[in-house]
């Protein structure tokens, strides 16, 4: 186990001397730099890649494993109320430092600006009919194909209610799934030694491509929007974790410190979504609630996007000598953190949110999103890495509240007596985590997680 640990904490090593090289290697060659881009890219798509079938693993499992219906009805809507709960807390948050900072007051819009404001409005915009009948999949495959979360998340709850209703006939199909699991686990595994590389073309093409004249004349919304984020983590986050779990929220962070890292070098949170399923499960929480929430909050629990763009909106309006009126921003912001479902893993997304956003409520202000274009991907650090905090605490909370979580296990796995297993990302040991495919000889076994 030992030697296993030393390896994955040299590979998390070279990650952060791959981020430092490619800011020097951004400085100091930005022509070069800039067309180190797929390096990143192809990193995330092969992370991207093994999403769909972890996400259908882990619900199948979790959802075959549970003998009532309702329960999971129960979590899920349960994880629904405190994402729209916590969305509107985010706004407010958003709304109150921008109206605090004025960040946008001063600067002046040039004709490029306005060029990539309108070319970040092209086709940004998506109906609530439309968002809704893509949760549908074209083939009962094609959810895996084509990489769509929620699409695999409704697939897999069919195919988990329909094991739960075969009862012991659908034992054998567990088993299987429970085995195929492992081996996408194990081949992510194996992915993630490719991080130092991916790591490195990432940070060096976004050097390259802002440079440091951007950073120096938006660094009051960057700074401003950093700050806030830090706030709404470690003090609304922080606050309700302690109250209702009794969970220290450093210590919750520190277990995750190789995701965020992970996610510092991607821009992306989807990079760290199938490790956050694997570790939420070795921490304690139970499968259904892990594969229900978890994805869930990727497309509906976006804390740091709704930060992002209250503030990005008032810094645009600002900027454009146009500021928004309280019920202006109300109704504005209300519609974007209805557009934004599904952005929380995509790269650039929130400024395509932000810019559909006010092409359908203030047209004139949408040149002005062209004045964040050059630092959004510094801002889209901070958006994934908030969203991803709020959703390792959104789990935490609602395997409290519905009393799946082993709180046992929570403390001896955060004070680092039951370390993660790096080489395979799948607990067999686990009470709760193990789930239905650990006992195939015994189903009575999976008897803790049955309600």
């Amino acid at each position: 186990m030992a030697a296993r640990r030393d390896r994955t904490h040299y590979l998390y090593l070279a990650v952060i001397g791959a981020v430092v090289l490619g800011i020097v290697v951004g400085f100091a060659a930005p022509g070069v730099a800039v067309e180190l881009k797929p390096l990143g890219t192809g990193f995330v798509n092969l992370i991207k890649m093994m999403i769909s079938p972890i996400i259908f693993c882990t619900i199948v499992l979790g959802v075959g494993s549970v003998r009532k219906a309702a329960k999971v009805g129960a979590v899920g809507g349960l994880a629904l109320g405190y994402f729209m709960v916590m969305s509107t807390v985010a706004l407010a948050i958003g709304l109150l430092v921008g109206n605090l900072l004025e960040p946008g007051a001063g600067l002046h819009l040039t004709d490029a600006a306005r060029q990539a404001g309108e070319k970040q409005a092209a086709g940004a915009s998506e109906s609530t009919v439309d968002f809704l009948l893509g949760v549908i999949p074209k083939t009962l495959v094609s959810a895996f194909t084509e990489g769509e979360v929620l699409q695999t998340l409704l697939v897999a709850l069919l195919a988990g209610f329909a094991l739960q209703a075969m009862g012991r006939a659908g034992e054998p199909v567990l088993r299987g799934i429970g085995h195929i699991q492992r081996l996408v686990f194990r081949i992510l595994a194996m992915i993630m030694w490719a991080a130092p590389v991916g790591a490195f073309g990432a940070i060096a093409a976004v050097v390259g491509e802002t440079g440091v004249d951007a950073l120096k004349s938006l660094a009051v919304i960057m700074i401003g929007f950093y700050l806030t984020c830090a706030v709404f983590v470690f003090v609304v986050l922080g606050l309700l974790l302690r109250l209702v779990a009794g969970v220290n929220i450093l210590a919750l962070l520190k277990y995750l410190g190789r995701e965020f890292l992970l996610i510092l070098s991607t821009s992306s949170s989807e990079s760290a979504l199938p490790r956050l399923i694997a570790k939420m499960e070795h921490l304690g929480v139970s499968k259904p609630v892990v594969g229900i929430t978890v994805p869930t909050g990727y497309s509906f629990n976006l804390d740091g996007t709704a930060i992002y763009l209250t503030m990005a909106s008032l810094f645009v309006a600002e900027a454009m000598g146009n500021p928004l009126s309280v019920g202006e921003q109300i109704s504005l912001l209300v519609f974007m953190i209805i557009a934004s479902k599904g952005a929380a893993g995509v790269t650039g997304a929130g400024l395509a949110t932000l810019a559909g956003g006010l092409q359908s409520h203030r047209p004139e202000l949408v040149d002005g999103v062209g004045l964040i274009v050059g630092i959004d991907r510094f801002m889209s650090e901070a958006r994934a890495l908030t969203n991803f905090a709020g959703n390792a605490v959104a789990t935490v909370l609602v395997g409290t509240w519905t009393k799946e979580i082993d709180k046992a296990r929570v403390a001896e796995v955060l004070a680092g007596r039951v370390p993660f297993d790096e080489k395979t990302l799948v607990d067999d040991h686990g009470p709760v985590a193990s789930g239905a495919a650990d006992a195939p000889e015994a189903p009575e076994e999976r008897e803790p997680v049955k309600v």
